[in-house]
């Protein structure tokens, strides 16, 4: 992949001779391709793609800027024209029989450093530009709706974008904000940490009493707002008639969207109160877990910083995947075809353009061009690119895992330290989470690859389904899209359940030392027999968690 692959097919796009745009030694440096010939009206032919200094603005026809012999209309037509055309005064006919210029432009938008329609909606009516129709170029009007096809995908890329440009563009207005609401916090969350090893009790209870407040105070907001926009001209418009909209500001002015604020809100606040009415005794000894769990913390303070390196590792496993990925897929070859307009023997063939043009097909088709079609190869290594890409992201999956699991392994190691050391801190190690690293990447290095290696043969097999799910969409085969269903629930029950019992088992891992296959199996049946102590008592402490973070959060915001 390294040897063969060209990412610069993926950064430029390519013109019909197979050429990058904006490259040294290629035609138009640092320009954009445009597909600037109208739509093919058969197989045979194909539209040339050049390289452009900008994308056109305004519907032009290359009769209609020949005829008008306008110097300027002229001189800007000749822009999206191949760089050989060289002479103004060559009759009409034979400039576009000899396709050195498109029959037609209009007026489009660029993205991703290519040109498309810029296709609009204005009042429900399909537009480009200002018009409904255009010329062809051969001398019929047609539809802007028949462009709508082939730039559907890139439109939505292009709202995509917009959206994402406003997003950016409201960080960059309020990005000091945005830090000093994070520093807030980070100090509100160390804060908590630190008083829930002397007040666990209080601050829980605290907690859990100012999450109803928050969540109280924010259901009279959504009133308050709701009230206020009574009688307001467009605020009775409901979600489903006003639809997608980029701009999200506009939902704000809208009843319906602070009523079903309000209704969210209402139906948590309700759930939040009935769990606390019957889980009251479960919560005290989850708040005795997390007294003890913040001690510890207080005398492995590194064990808050530990997750920015199992951070910076997967950083580093997703830019290995995401490189080898790209370069595998840009190690096609470029393939070029012969495209003509009259019916020739020879259409479709692959051609090569430097002996094209004293090759036999120029002498029994005179009009055939030999022009770049797409990146592909005859090789074995070409025809199995897919089965090496399933092969990346298995690896990416396997070397992800094995990172986590080594961060899952290194702290209940150091937390073990703690646990079952007679005199604390006397007894623990001078620095726990370095020491309970050191011996999981000595000893229990096997055992976490293992244990990965079986979690992302898992997760490989559940991107094959939704692959195979996303080939048999066209198909109408029902039997097999409900196989396929049941196929990817169970995959993914399984997955979670593995994820649960891999966590488990790497803590028998630090504790005993013992290797993956004994770790698990122990893990299990001590799980199995405390089934449902563990379960209440994991979701009551997630759910205490879960009421902090939404404290913290409420407040910053």
């Amino acid at each position: 992949a390294w040897t063969h692959g060209d990412p610069r097919k993926v950064i430029y796009p390519t013109d019909s001779r197979g050429q990058f745009c904006g490259q040294q030694g290629t035609p138009n440096e640092g320009l954009v391709p445009s597909h600037t010939n109208p739509p093919p009206l058969s197989m045979s032919s194909s539209p040339t793609q050049i390289c452009v200094s900008k994308c056109p603005d305004r519907y032009l026809t290359y009769l209609g800027a020949y005829s008008s012999r306008t110097p300027s209309e002229l001189e800007y037509y000749r822009q999206f024209c191949v760089p050989e055309f060289k002479n103004p005064q060559k009759a009409p006919i034979e400039v576009l029989k000899d396709k050195e210029c498109p029959a037609m432009i209009i007026p489009s938008t660029p993205l991703a450093r290519r040109c498309f329609p810029a296709i609009r909606a204005k009042k429900g009516v399909i537009m480009v530009g200002n018009e409904t129709t255009y010329d062809d170029g051969r001398g019929r009007r047609r539809n802007v709706t028949e462009l709508l096809e082939g730039a559907k995908k890139a439109n939505v890329v292009l709202e995509t974008r917009q959206l994402a440009m406003k997003i950016f563009e409201d960080y960059t207005v309020s990005w000091y904000w945005i830090i000093i609401g994070l520093v807030i916090a980070m100090v509100a969350s160390l804060i908590f940490i630190v008083l829930l090893r002397f007040l666990a009790g209080i601050m829980v209870w605290v907690m859990i009493v100012m999450v109803i407040l928050v969540l109280g105070y924010g259901i009279f907001h959504c009133y308050l707002e709701y009230a206020k926009l009574k009688g307001e001209a467009g605020s009775d418009v409901s979600l489903k008639d006003l639809g997608f909209q980029t701009d999200l500001r506009v939902y704000l002015h809208l009843r319906q969207t602070w009523l079903a604020f309000m209704i969210i809100l209402c139906i948590v606040e309700v759930v939040i109160i009935l769990l606390l009415i019957f889980l009251r005794k479960r919560i005290l000894i989850a708040i005795a877990l997390i007294k003890e769990a913040s001690r510890a913390i207080g005398h492995i303070m590194m064990s808050l910083l530990f997750p920015l390196c199992t951070f910076f590792l997967l950083c580093l496993c997703i830019a290995y995947w995401a490189s080898t990925a790209v370069f595998l897929s840009t190690s096609n070859e470029a393939i070029y075809k012969v495209f003509n307009e009259t019916a020739c023997q020879f259409s479709g063939q692959t051609c090569k353009p430097e002996t094209f043009n004293t090759s036999n097909v120029t002498k029994l088709c005179p009009d055939a061009q030999c022009l770049f079609a797409f990146y592909g190869g005859e090789t074995a290594y070409h025809k199995y690119l897919i089965v090496l890409q399933f092969f990346n992201v298995f690896m990416f999956f396997w070397l992800a895992n094995f990172v986590i699991a080594l961060g899952q392994v290194t702290l209940a190691g150091a937390f073990a330290s703690y646990y079952w050391a007679f005199k604390k801190p006397d007894d623990m190690p001078a620095f726990p989470l370095f020491s309970a690293f050191g011996r999981a990447l000595r000893y229990h290095t096997g055992s976490l690859a293992f244990g990965s290696l079986i979690l992302a043969i898992v997760q490989v097999i559940r991107v094959t389904l939704e692959y195979l799910d996303h080939r048999l969409k066209a198909a109408d085969n029902k039997f097999a899209k409900f196989l396929l269903s049941c196929l990817k629930c169970c995959f993914w029950c399984l997955e979670k359940f593995i994820k649960f019992l891999n966590r488990n088992a790497y803590i028998m891992i630090a504790i005993y030392g013992t290797n993956f296959c004994t770790s698990a199996r122990n893990a299990f049946f001590l799980l199995m027999r405390n089934i449902i102590r563990v379960a209440v008592l994991d979701k009551v402490t997630d759910f205490l968690f879960f009421l902090g973070k939404l404290l913290i959060v409420g407040s910053v915001g």
